[in-house]
């Protein structure tokens, strides 16, 4: 298990030096982080640098000497040279339960100035490969789940036309995880090959609709269906449609639908959607719980 424990700030946006304590801290004991703050305080700085920082975590499990993403140069705080991340995190080892602190650092200097500081992601990497040797030894292990919505969120329309089929692995989940846009287009085509391995195995759920309305089916036939059916259900696809039953009350019954043409649809409050009317909000809901459901035994 992987958490941030702290972040530093250098001459970055409007910080000429911020130090942030993550929870839980010695005061609160809570597992949740919550910034308040009036406009152009730097909230949004402070999650951008939290991405930016991270994305070099994230490309570096993927392959060993991935980049990720750099301060940007119009991020530098106004008449300074060089900007700076610092990040700690506390990784506990799955079986010994020991913690371990990481820590590595992330600089970019303004074209044309002179470098002070430069960065040192040895740590990061070192990180990185803990989590490629677990999962070289066990290709059932997990890995930390990471995910940034920024308030300029763009949900893309995309078709669910699907041209080839992929395979969907534990580190599909840092998929434009760190991203400033959202692209579901990954989500759907999830959705859409779990739910058709899930139909092959077992009874649909519109289908066992019809047949107790449509036959006079006596409560032993019927709850005989209904345990085939649940039996067959896909574990992940059971997690992703319970979390949103829970984050949205009123919403239900997420599936893909032929007719007229091809489409995601879910039940709100007894009315059937197609998702591409649902908010940005809710919409996002979908791709949280399918990150959820990356790693392996959700």
């Amino acid at each position: 298990m992987m958490n941030i424990r702290t972040l530093k700030l250098t001459n970055l946006g409007r910080f000429e030096e911020l130090d942030v304590h993550l929870a839980p801290v010695e005061e609160f004991k809570s597992n949740v982080t919550v910034f308040i703050g009036n406009n152009g305080a730097g909230k949004t700085s402070i999650l951008k640098s939290l991405a930016t920082s991270l994305s070099w975590f994230v490309a570096r499990v993927r392959t060993e000497k991935g980049n990720g993403s750099p301060i940007p140069e119009d991020a530098i705080l106004n008449g300074r040279s060089s900007a700076t991340i610092e990040l700690q995190v506390l990784n506990t080892h799955p079986a010994t339960e020991a913690a371990t602190p990481y820590r590595w650092l992330l600089a970019r200097t303004a074209s044309g100035k002179k470098s002070t500081t430069a960065s040192s992601l040895q740590e990061a990497s070192q990180l990185a490969a803990f989590y490629r040797d677990q999962y070289t030894q066990n290709s059932g292990a997990s890995f930390p789940l990471i995910a940034f919505y920024p308030v300029e969120r763009v949900v893309l329309d995309v078709p669910l036309k699907i041209k080839e089929r992929h395979n969907f692995l534990q580190l599909d989940g840092y998929d434009n995880a760190l991203n400033q846009g959202i692209d579901f287009r990954r989500f759907f085509e999830w959705f859409r090959n779990r739910e058709d391995a899930e139909n092959e195995s077992g009874l649909p759920q519109d289908v066992l609709d019809k047949l107790s309305t449509r036959i006079d089916l006596d409560n032993t036939v019927l709850n005989a269906l209904t345990a085939i059916m649940a039996s067959s259900r896909d574990r992940q696809l059971t997690a992703v449609r319970t979390a949103i039953s829970r984050f949205m009350p009123g919403f239900s019954n997420l599936r893909v639908r032929r007719k007229p043409r091809l489409h995601m649809s879910i039940d709100k409050n007894g009315q059937t959607l197609n998702v591409l009317q649902l908010s940005q909000g809710e919409k996002i809901t979908d791709g949280v719980s399918r990150r959820y459901c990356s790693p392996p035994g959700k």
